[in-house]
């Protein structure tokens, strides 16, 4: 389990911040193979599976499709309990961060840009019982930058799904990429 960051320290980013990094990349539009395998991370994830998911998204048109995850998890018969969206530069990443958490899912997915993910993330780590290795998310979650910009340990746990239907999974602050699973071949 990840320690908490001490009560007086903030959960906004320290300097130099997200100028550190240059130009961040921006999420891009998600894929049908992307859909499908973090539908199935879902569904392998534990026993049972979570049904009631909470799903947070930045404001870009990219991580608004996240409505696709919303409309195909509740088609296959899950909950959907509650659906958070956030700028990418906010005075306050508090509220989505209770919106987020308040109705005790059973997992996040998350679809963002790296600074708000990060900002996000560093708050919910902070402030709520967010739980990183019950968080799923796009490919946009991915990028090291915002394992950087979060910080030591925040995203350790945090797995979700690549573009091309493969995976990915955070740990000691490294992300791990695995390549889509071939059809029938053993798991």
């Amino acid at each position: 389990m990840n320690p908490r960051p001490a009560p007086d320290r903030s959960p906004l980013l320290p300097e130099p911040g997200p100028t550190a990094y240059g130009d961040l990349p921006a999420p891009a539009p998600h894929t049908a193979p992307e859909l499908a395998a973090l539908l199935r991370l879902l569904a392998d994830h534990r026993r049972p599976p979570p049904h009631g998911v909470a799903i947070g998204h930045s404001r870009d048109d990219a991580s608004r499709a996240a409505a696709a995850f919303a409309d195909a998890w509740q088609a296959a018969g899950h909950a959907v309990l509650a659906v958070v969206d956030w700028p990418e530069q906010a005075a306050s990443w508090l509220r989505p961060a209770h919106r987020l958490t308040a109705p005790e899912p059973d997992a996040l997915v998350i679809a963002a840009a790296p600074l708000g993910w990060a900002q996000l993330a560093r708050r919910l780590r902070h402030s709520t019982p967010w739980r990183p290795d019950r968080t799923f998310g796009f490919a946009s979650l991915a990028e090291p930058v915002a394992a950087a910009l979060a910080g030591p340990g925040v995203l350790d746990g945090v797995r979700g799904a690549s573009a091309d239907g493969g995976t990915w999974r955070i740990a000691s602050g490294w992300t791990d990429s695995f390549p889509p699973a071939t059809p029938g071949a053993a798991t």
